[in-house]
């Protein structure tokens, strides 16, 4: 976990940097000016910072899930006891028209549940965790498979990357324009009439929480409605609704791993572990649909 917790701040750090030197490179000017402030600077530091830090993330993410969830990657020349998985994904990846075969990784986790992660649909990888290996029947673990794929070969990883760019530089474009309004109407009472710096940040860092917050739900209800799309891409690569409808099944029924599942890439996963029927708050919040909606949908495309 130690690890984990360094590597993680390591790459924010490298982040950052790399962002401020694209920053000074392309000669965006501070925004924050005597007279005021300069929407355009503002405008280029909100697209570099939202959308290079979202996109940064995704070059990153095939080997950042290698690090984070201590992924094997199966050799495919020699997969040995997994020779039955490589061979799945890629009979899959070839119904899918994928342009590259997808790597084939397994991490250790009771979480049962797997992901796929990588920047293109030619640099991907595809993990299961040893507690889906052991939970789940082989059928079961091609319908999961299928699911995985599908969210490969809609190009999920970068339609979300781009829905998030789209988030974080609004929030911090729109977070700042509020600041300096209320910094600016706070200080029009005083005697110097300076926009006090530290009203600006302070309120921009909680315009900045409150304004990601809202788009958040956004990004979860996209990502609800890729989840049932990747459903239906998993029954049309296995040839059926069984598969996929029979691993969602496995899902709902108590095992004693629950306790244990892991929020770590969440989003990427066929199960969330935090699904709630009907309106609620945290079915706002989940990154998937409740398991009942998906097969109730999976249920329709059977009839």
């Amino acid at each position: 976990m130690g690890k984990r917790i360094v590597l993680f701040i390591l790459t924010n750090v490298m982040v950052v940097a790399t962002l401020s030197i694209v920053i000074n490179l392309l000669g965006i000017r501070p925004y924050l000016t005597n007279s005021g402030i300069d929407l355009r600077a503002l405008a280029g530091f909100a697209m570099v910072y939202g959308f290079g830090g979202a996109f940064i993330s995704l070059a990153l993410s095939r080997q950042m899930a290698k690090w984070m969830q201590g992924v094997t990657v199966i050799d495919p020349d020699s997969p040995r006891e997994f020779a039955w998985l490589v061979q799945t994904v890629h009979e899959l990846a070839r119904k899918a028209n994928l342009p590259a075969m997808p790597e084939v990784g397994v991490y250790h986790s009771p979480d049962i549940n797997a992901f796929a992660t990588g920047p293109t649909r030619a640099r991907s990888l595809v993990a299961v965790s040893s507690g889906l290996l052991s939970y789940m029947s082989r059928d079961e673990i091609e319908g999961v498979l299928g699911h995985e794929i599908a969210h490969i070969q809609n190009g999920d990883m970068v339609t979300m990357t781009l829905l998030q760019g789209v988030v974080n530089a609004f929030s911090i474009f729109l977070a700042r324009v509020i600041a300096f309004a209320v910094a600016q109407a706070m200080s029009s009472r005083d005697e110097e009439g300076d926009v006090s710096p530290v009203i600006f940040h302070l309120v921009a860092f909680v315009c900045d929480i409150l304004i990601t917050f809202l788009g958040s739900l956004v990004v979860a209800w996209f990502s609800r409605q890729r989840e049932f799309r990747a459903d239906a891409g998993s029954v049309r690569l296995t040839g059926g609704v069984h598969d996929m409808k029979a691993a969602l099944q496995a899902l709902m029924t108590p095992h004693p791993f629950v306790a244990n599942e892991q929020p770590a890439l969440a989003a990427l996963k066929i199960s969330s572990g935090r699904e709630k029927s009907g309106f609620s708050f945290p079915g706002l919040m989940s990154t998937h649909p409740p398991l009942s909606e998906r097969i109730a949908r999976l249920e329709r495309l059977e009839s």
